[in-house]
């Protein structure tokens, strides 16, 4: 097990490894990029839980495959998907990230029409999770919920997490800040309101749980929801209002410095 850091110290590093990564310099290579592109709020969060979605892998195969997305669906993401018929089917044929294929696509297209269209978009939908407990893994749980009443496909269902049986739900969270936390470092948007950042949750994957465990701030072995949990309460002990700020900073040490390998 790491010696822990003095907490006094550590809270300072991880500031400054945060005032580092969190600039506009971030978007340039990160998948953030695509959201970015849009100025209308439907397009933003659309794109934005698309692009989250197909986050595994490198980067620069998770920006080849959402520029050739993004060309099939034309100017206006949100109007491709509350327009979206079977006629359409064939602009999304043959689209393939890793093991979301174009089937897949399909019926995630088809999912976020019927959350617009029924239970007034995304942000309404996860915030009326979330006012069940006030916890973000009900918002999370009952994104799911509503994923699997308007698709009950085995193979889709895959790319959505599913928190109630442990996942770290980790795309999922990095997608919650972006919407959710303020836009003052020009990455992230801050366009919904109703959940506050203090309720956001970590975006646990490899490289930031390694970094996490270097540093003694999460003990935990598994990349599960439990050590997300873990590591987001120690880091409300260092700012209760933004935890999942140090995001950046861990994301920086693990990926750019190689930080605890």
């Amino acid at each position: 097990m790491n010696t822990p850091l003095d907490k006094n110290l550590l809270k300072e590093f991880l500031e400054e490894k945060y005032r580092q990564y969190a600039n506009s310099k971030f978007i340039e290579d990160d998948p953030i990029q695509f959201p970015h592109r849009f100025t209308r709020k439907e397009d933003i969060e659309i794109v934005g839980l698309i692009t989250a979605t197909i986050s595994w892998g490198n980067r620069k195969m998770i920006n080849n495959s959402m520029n050739r997305l993004l060309q099939r669906m034309g100017e206006s993401p949100y109007e491709f998907v509350i327009s979206y018929s079977k006629k359409d089917e064939n602009r999304l044929k043959g689209f393939v990230h890793r093991t979301f294929n174009d089937q897949d696509c399909i019926d995630y297209i088809k999912v976020l029409k019927q959350i617009y269209v029924k239970d007034g978009g995304l942000q309404k939908l996860f915030r009326a999770g979330y006012k069940t407990d006030e916890t973000i893994k009900s918002a999370i749980n009952q994104f799911r919920v509503k994923f699997e009443d308007y698709n009950n496909s085995s193979h889709t269902i895959k790319h959505v997490p599913n928190v109630a049986q442990g996942s770290a739900c980790k795309r999922i969270n990095m997608y919650l800040r972006w919407m959710i936390r303020p836009s003052c470092e020009g990455v992230d948007f801050g366009i919904w309101t109703g959940i506050p950042t203090s309720a956001l949750m970590m975006p646990l994957d490899t490289h930031s749980g390694r970094v996490a465990r270097a540093l003694g701030l999460l003990n935990r072995k598994q990349d599960d929801w439990k050590a997300v949990d873990e590591l987001t309460s120690i880091l409300s002990e260092f700012d209760p209002v933004d935890p999942v700020k140090y995001d950046y900073a861990l994301f920086g040490l693990g990926v750019n410095e190689k930080f605890g390998v």
